[in-house]
């Protein structure tokens, strides 16, 4: 009998699912990008190569990749681990002196970028002492491809570093959040298992793959041999048309891209239906009905960069299909409860205790698990900071309910005290979102003189629409406490992230308080 587990141990990695998927369905589509089609023995081949090219440039140092939504980023979370080096997904709407700072303190190699983002590369490299090398993709990356041998460089330890993830920064630098080859492989299981992806599924690329390396989903569609549908830019009449004409099963989004979605002129009811994973924000009960009628199944997740995306999902119970409507777009609103793999989530006060299951005690939601990060690249004292004790402290504040299912309340800098009473902004938004008006609505603090702080909400309308700023206070007080109601409401479009969350922070600097309280 074998004592010694290395004769059988495989540490877990998530590039192994397109080994697995070459092998069981090399003669599949696995990529579907505009006018080119790769099936899944094409996909490995191509990964194996590029991490052939990209091997002895890299010299052990990452390599990051700027690019939409194409097959290139696709290989990349293939091809550049096999080369043996972590993978920097760059997020596409930054400015040149981020992407320096990305560059520069990640210590990247090699950039491998679009042809669109040529001006803001020249732009970053030139305040640059060392610049990485260049690679564009097009003819100059398919040629190096074609020319490199193939490779595979797996790793001998499964909690060695996978990628690096950079946060927003909205408030400051931006904080290098290192994953796991183990967590990733773990997390990919989960959205397979959470989503329902299989073979047959057509996943349609709606939520950028550099954000959290696109929730780990690169390597849960190719896990389940799913195809993967390419979509350089967010544009709801190119996601209707491929939605119809590519059987798209399946999609990822912000509640602002389910708002893009459910309005569109082209929008109309799908068959068979569309499994839908939206997070960044609750989604409206008013949103989730409008898909619901459309035909889309949508799940709420909640995560963060540090958590490699979505680590708690609202759990559908069969029990609640009798309800109606209404309710159970309430339900569907909370975060809900950890997925398959993660630890249970905690609601924590500030003692590290938890609060009562009672649904209404507020605390810290807090998680630990195989889906948490390594820490944050070169910055021990913040990683110290959000994981003092072993429990990684999200910053998010939010109830848990008797049946064991998170409700988010606010970030904790989003809570609004008025007059020593609490407001949550998510509660006051999801109430003006429920006007038949609003397309989309967010909600801050602005001082004031008497109250201290008081809300004021900014509003976007559906095409046509119209409402006032008096009908919209009105709305609010006939649903909650008279001093929730905003006291002022601006019309106009949102500021947004390159993921969809509504950038509250730009709004608090429009209204001259400033983005810190």
């Amino acid at each position: 009998m074998l004592t010694d587990v290395d004769h059988f141990f495989e540490p877990l990695t998530p590039v192994s699912y397109l080994d697995r998927a070459a092998a069981a369905h090399g003669d599949r589509t696995a990529v579907v990008d505009g006018e080119q089609r790769f099936t899944y023995a094409e996909l490995h081949d191509r990964c194996r190569r590029l991490a052939g090219a990209l091997a002895p440039l890299a010299q052990g140092r990452p390599v990051a990749v700027l690019a939409p939504n194409t097959h290139v980023l696709l290989e990349a979370n293939f091809g550049v681990p096999w080369a043996g080096v972590p993978l920097v997904a760059v997020n596409t709407r930054l400015s040149a002196g981020e992407v320096a700072y990305i560059l520069e303190h990640a210590n990247v190699s090699v950039l491998v970028h679009d042809p669109v983002f040529d001006e803001l590369v020249d732009a970053a490299f030139a305040t640059m002492e060392h610049p990485p090398t260049r690679i564009r993709s097009g003819d100059e990356y398919e040629t190096l491809i074609a020319d490199a041998p193939p490779l595979a460089i797996t790793p001998d330890d499964e909690r060695a570093l996978l990628s690096i993830n950079y946060t927003s920064g909205t408030t400051g630098r931006p904080k290098g959040v290192m994953y796991h080859h183990r967590g990733a492989y773990l997390q990919a299981l989960a959205m397979v298992g959470h989503t329902g992806l299989s073979p047959s599924a057509v996943h349609l690329w709606t939520l950028p793959m550099f954000h959290c390396n696109g929730w780990c989903f690169p390597w849960a569609v190719t896990a389940a041999a799913a195809t993967h549908v390419c979509l350089p830019k967010v544009d709801p009449t190119e996601v209707w048309r491929l939605i119809r004409e590519e059987g798209v099963t399946h999609l990822n989004g912000a509640p602002t891209v389910l708002s893009m979605l459910a309005y569109a002129p082209e929008a109309g009811p799908v068959s068979p239906t569309v499994r839908v994973a939206t997070g960044g924000a609750p989604p409206s009960p008013a949103i989730l009905r409008r898909m619901d009628e459309l035909g889309f199944d949508v799940t709420h997740l909640y995560g963060l960069t540090e958590t490699f995306g979505p680590v708690m999902i609202c759990d559908w119970r069969p029990e609640w299909n009798d309800l109606d409507a209404g309710e159970q777009a309430r339900l569907k609103a909370r975060q809900g409860v950890g997925n398959m793999i993660s630890c249970r989530a905690r609601v924590i006060a500030s003692d590290g205790t938890d609060v009562p299951a009672d649904g209404t005690s507020v605390g810290e939601i807090a998680f630990r698990g195989n889906n948490v990060m390594l820490g944050y690249l070169d910055d021990p004292e913040a990683t110290a900071a959000a994981v003092p004790d072993g429990w990684f402290r999200t910053g998010d504040l939010g109830v848990i309910h008797e049946d064991g299912y998170v409700e988010l309340k606010d970030r904790s800098k989003d809570v609004i005290i008025s007059g020593g009473e609490n407001i949550a902004s998510v509660e006051v938004e999801q109430v003006i979102a429920d006007h038949p008006a609003v397309l989309e609505a967010a909600v801050i603090a602005v001082p004031d003189e008497k109250w201290g702080e008081v809300v004021a909400a900014f509003v976007t309308l559906h095409e046509g629409a119209t409402a006032t700023e008096e009908e919209i206070i009105e709305h609010v007080r006939g649903r909650l406490a008279r001093f929730k109601a905003p006291k002022t409401v601006t019309f106009g479009e949102l500021p947004k992230t390159s993921t969809g969350k509504i950038q509250k922070f730009v709004l608090r600097q429009k209204s001259g308080e400033g983005s810190e309280r």
